[in-house]
């Protein structure tokens, strides 16, 4: 367990320039607050996929088939909740 939550002062960091893929990373005061807008939305892991956006589909396909999910996510979640209120 790399965050070590029993012991959080032990925890030791994974991420490094040498393993930039290291899923935990601590950050000094200085490097927070030389942020733009000192903000905490800390991003350093890659997301692979991102690096393809150029084999992306259209985006009418992308919301057609995000709207496909919801309403099949829905559908069972109906399921669920009359399982749920049956006696």
């Amino acid at each position: 367990k790399c965050c070590n939550p029993e012991n959080r002062h032990n925890r030791k960091p994974t991420w490094s320039e040498k393993n930039p893929d290291g899923r935990w990373r601590a950050f000094d005061y200085e490097e927070l607050i030389n942020r733009d807008k000192a903000s905490l939305d800390i991003f350093y892991l890659k997301d692979e996929s991102l690096e393809e956006s150029e084999n992306l589909p259209e985006p009418d396909v992308i919301a057609r088939e995000i709207a496909e999910d919801l309403e099949s996510a829905l559908g069972q979640f109906r399921f669920i909740a009359d399982d749920l209120g049956e006696p």
